[in-house]
């Protein structure tokens, strides 16, 4: 493989794994602080992705990422009152959200399951002819990614030092003892979902004008795929500072993205995607446990052989 295509594979891998990373980011509040693992995910995604094309094919490019996170925060909305005033868990509550933004994403996208935007003007269609004579003329679409995730993480590390956002890392912690400071945990994790699905549609929308079609089935997996570049993330960063977790996320995402472009590149099977997938998650989530457990498993071994010796 030759320095060009590896570095061609990089920049596509970094393009993509900053789309995602915006995902990635939703799940570190919704999971990571509030402690709320979040199923409507691949739904949100398809929501935002479905929302920004419509808006965007009405002639609307810009209005069409405010529009796609004001759909998110809706969806926030109602998954968030689902498991908080109408006693439906947590979990049970993003399947039910997640099932029926399949209707809607259709309702949304005219009946149809695909939209063509090839002739419609995008934010990266925008951007690109702004930069055509520059030498930043063919990093378009890095760009946009590079602003949305940084403004994004920056956002992130802010709010969660405010009153608010210290409430609703409280509410993840320990929502007892929130609403026992008189804090409202009802409102602490609307808030938190509004704002995580807001990122999650953004996600979609910002994938969807980038790759300028919208499928139904766009966000398949995503709630997978972010729940793994998270886990990666915090392998490289750890329990730190709020705006290092975060670059760990977006880190997460990147080498996440990269093995999908590298078994692309090998031919492997489209099939095949989502096993790896899995195995990425298995290793992000027992990889930490199993190092905890390797002393014990040296030792363990050590004593068997060394065993096994004396007797011969």
């Amino acid at each position: 493989m030759s320095l060009p295509m590896i570095l061609g594979l990089g920049q596509t891998a970094l393009e993509l794994s900053l789309f995602n990373a915006l995902t990635v980011l939703a799940l570190f509040l919704s999971y990571s602080m509030l402690n709320v693992c979040d199923l409507s995910t691949d739904g949100c995604f398809t929501l935002g992705a479905a929302v920004g094309a419509v808006v965007a094919i009405a002639g609307h490019p810009w209005l069409s990422i405010p529009a796609a996170m004001g759909a998110g925060m809706l969806s926030g909305i109602v998954t968030a009152t689902l498991q908080t005033r109408m006693g439906v868990n947590s979990l049970l509550a993003g399947i039910i959200v997640n099932t029926g933004l399949y209707s809607v994403n259709i309702w949304i996208m005219g009946g149809s399951s695909l939209l063509n935007m090839n002739k419609t003007s995008t934010v990266f269609s925008m951007l690109k002819e702004a930069l055509k004579d520059t030498a930043l003329g063919a990093q378009y679409s890095l760009i946009i990614g590079l602003i949305a995730v940084t403004a994004v993480i920056v956002f992130l590390s802010l709010f969660l030092r405010t009153r608010l956002g210290l409430a609703i890392r409280a509410t993840g912690d320990n929502p007892d003892m929130v609403r026992s400071s008189s804090i409202n945990p009802v409102f602490t994790t609307t808030v938190g979902l509004c704002i995580s699905n807001s990122f999650t549609a953004l996600s979609g929308c910002l994938l969807a004008q980038s790759q300028k079609s919208v499928d139904v089935n766009i966000g398949s997996g995503m709630v997978t795929v972010a729940l793994a570049s998270l886990l990666i993330g915090g392998v490289f960063m750890g329990r730190r500072s709020i705006p290092l977790r975060a670059v760990g996320a977006v880190i997460g995402a990147f080498v996440f993205r990269l093995v999908y472009t590298v078994a692309l590149r090998f031919n492997l099977p489209a099939f095949m995607l989502k096993l790896i997938s899995s195995v990425i998650v298995v290793i992000a989530i027992s990889g930490p446990y199993l190092k905890g457990r390797l002393p014990l498993i040296r030792r363990q071994l050590a004593a068997k052989f060394g065993k096994a010796g004396t007797e011969r």
